[in-house]
C-alpha cells in the first residue's frame, strides 16, 4: 500500500514554489500530500485581457508519488482571475481550476537521460519547481475571449454605450454616402430661391 501523509512538505524559504522531495525517498509507492497557497509575483495570463493578478495566491492540492523514474505530481490548482469583458469592456472577476499531472524525473533516471531538457521536468537538488507546471497549465486554461455573460450584447458601435443600458429600439440615422453630398448641398441652399426666381420671371 502506498505510504500517505498529510504532511505539508518542506518548501525553500526563499522560494515557496520549490518543494523538497527528500522525505519521499526513492522507494516506489511512497507518497505525500501537499496543500499550499503559492504567491503570484508576476501576473499569469494575457495582459489587459485576463490574468491571475500579481499579489494573489494559487491554492494547490497535490499528491506526490515516488515512481521508478521520478516523482509523479497529480492534483489541482485553483486561482482567482480578473480582466475585462471582450464585448462590453466591463471588469470581470472569476475563478479557474485546473488539473495537474506531471512526472519530474530523477537526475540519473532513464527518462532524464533519454529526453531533451524541454521535454520533461526535472528534480534538481531533491527539489521540484512547481511554478512552470502551474503557470503553463493555468494560462492555457484561461479564455481568449472572456465574457461577463454569454448573453452580453456588447457596445453600440455608433455611440459606444452598452446595449444593456440603452432604450429599446435605440439606433442612429445614417445616410448613404452616395447621397451625402447632395443632402449637404440641399441643406445649404436657401429655401426661397425657387419662389424668388418664379416671381422675377412673372
Amino acid at each position: 500500500m502506498p505510504e500517505k501523509s498529510a504532511a505539508q512538505g518542506r518548501a525553500d524559504a526563499r522560494n515557496p514554489w520549490l518543494i523538497d522531495t527528500h522525505e519521499l525517498s526513492r522507494r516506489p509507492g511512497s507518497s505525500r500530500s501537499l496543500r499550499r497557497e503559492l504567491p503570484v509575483d508576476t501576473p499569469m495570463g494575457i495582459p489587459d485581457v485576463i490574468t491571475v493578478p500579481k499579489g494573489s495566491t494559487i491554492a494547490v492540492d497535490l499528491l506526490l508519488e515516488s515512481v521508478v523514474e521520478g516523482v509523479l505530481v497529480t492534483g489541482t490548482a485553483t486561482a482567482h482571475t480578473s480582466g475585462e469583458c471582450a464585448r462590453c469592456l466591463d471588469p470581470i472577476a472569476d475563478e479557474v481550476e485546473v488539473a495537474l499531472t506531471e512526472l519530474f524525473a530523477y537526475p540519473d533516471s532513464t527518462t532524464e537521460a533519454t529526453t531533451d531538457a524541454d521535454e520533461v521536468s526535472r528534480i534538481v537538488d531533491d527539489r521540484i519547481d512547481l511554478e512552470p507546471l502551474v503557470r503553463d497549465t493555468i494560462v492555457l486554461a484561461l479564455p481568449l475571449v472572456p465574457l461577463c455573460g454569454e448573453d452580453c450584447e456588447g457596445l453600440c458601435t455608433e455611440c459606444g454605450v452598452k446595449w444593456a443600458d440603452l432604450e429599446p429600439g435605440h439606433g442612429h440615422e445614417t445616410i448613404d454616402p452616395r447621397w451625402a453630398a447632395l443632402v449637404e448641398r440641399l441643406e445649404s441652399t436657401p429655401g426661397d430661391n425657387t419662389a424668388n426666381g418664379s416671381d422675377q420671371q412673372s
